[in-house]
């Protein structure tokens, strides 16, 4: 995965890896709350540390906000002080290390899989019509041998004999307001309420394993480079033999030898010789859509172009498909034998043109006037 440079490294301050799970982020949070918070530690470089920390955790413990941070865009996570939904028993919480009030019950095993991203190059044809990729993906699949269980086959989870399956334990703690019950996640099972006696030795006990997998996608027709494709359900497994996440394709089109893209339109540019101008011509040219031929009037100008409409790009959004417009460039023979120059001669003689003292052509007439109308739209 990859981040924006504008945007702070959210686990580097919370001190956790980017696979941490929401209870190591929620516990790193707290350590931190309670060193920099305010009302502990006065310091103008405390409170600007706590903004921080709790702007982070405001990314990280929200879902769909880490989900955005992850894949490389900014979240733009607002204020400080406790996270979101964090409450007046979670600042109990936070101070005395755990929280008051009732209890919350084992946290599943089994959690969502992280998004995954890969970036593919196509070719322009793909991005006219479409096409199909076949990738080589390393990701997180259910673990074979024990299907998801994390336990060796022929072996279950049991009841965590400490918490008694809850999960959690609660403790009384004393504090500035007096004697305060307080609840916490359970040490040996870590809040599963259940624990793994005879691990699966394939996956150690993660319900899961790394692997390569070849994926077969779809590549839309009208796709640029920068365009992300969402395949639901294609990530990594979680763990526990959790639910995939989705496999988002960044697409990367790579440049043609002779076509150039702007938008849903296609450019090239075809080079006539100075007599096919002049006389005019007809000329096949090797489209998407198989060959095309183009009628070129005669007294053809350089920077001219022949719109051949719906031989473009097909749209992303919506029906039908840019345009092909060809650019036609005028080439001034630079070799000539005697016999051709003799005749060119002629020829300049014949139209008045031996020695041509040249004009300003108006403003609008100019070729890159021209070019530039083009794409303005006048």
């Amino acid at each position: 995965m990859t981040h924006r440079s504008s945007v702070s490294d959210y686990y580097e301050i919370l001190g956790v890896s980017r696979d941490a799970t929401p209870e190591e982020i929620k516990k790193a949070y707290r350590k931190l709350a309670r060193q920099l918070h305010p009302d502990v530690n006065s310091g103008a470089q405390a409170e600007d540390q706590f903004k921080e920390v709790s702007r982070a955790y405001d990314v990280l413990s929200n879902p769909e906000r880490r989900q955005m941070y992850d894949l490389g865009g900014d979240p733009s996570a607002s204020g400080g002080g406790f996270g979101p939904g964090f409450g007046f028993s979670d600042i109990f919480e936070t101070f005395f290390g755990a929280a008051a009030g009732g209890a919350r019950g084992p946290v599943p095993r089994q959690r969502r899989g992280q998004d995954a991203l890969v970036r593919v190059e196509i070719d322009l044809a793909d991005a006219v019509f479409g096409g199909e990729r076949e990738l080589l993906v390393d990701t997180a699949v259910v673990c074979p041998s024990c299907e998801g269980s994390c336990c060796q086959p022929g072996s279950h989870p049991s009841t965590c004999s400490v918490c008694k399956g809850r999960g959690q334990i609660q403790r009384v703690a004393r504090s500035f307001l007096g004697q305060v019950m307080t609840q916490q996640v359970c040490a040996a099972c870590h809040g599963f309420g259940t624990v793994i006696p005879s691990p699966c030795l394939e996956c150690s006990g993660e319900g899961r394993v790394r692997t390569r997998r070849t994926l077969k996608i779809k590549i839309p027709a009208g796709v640029d480079t920068g365009t992300r494709i969402q395949h639901s359900g294609q990530g990594e497994v979680g763990p526990g033999g959790g639910p995939q996440g989705d496999l988002y394709v960044e697409v990367l089109e790579r440049p043609h030898p002779t076509f150039t893209r702007r938008g849903d339109d296609i450019h090239c540019t075809v080079e006539l010789p100075m007599t096919a101008a002049a006389l005019g011509t007809s000329i096949e040219l090797d489209t998407f859509d198989g060959v095309e031929s183009i009628d070129v009037k005669a007294g053809t100008q350089s920077g001219e172009v022949t719109t051949l409409r719906g031989l473009g790009v097909t749209h992303l959004r919506g029906s039908g498909r840019g345009d092909l417009i060809v650019h036609l460039s005028v080439l001034t023979p630079t070799r000539l034998d005697e016999e051709q120059e003799r005749l060119l001669r002629e020829l300049a003689a014949r139209r008045g043109e031996e020695r041509p003292t040249g004009r300003l052509a108006a403003a609008q007439q100019g070729v890159f006037s021209k070019l530039r109308d083009r794409f303005s739209g006048r």
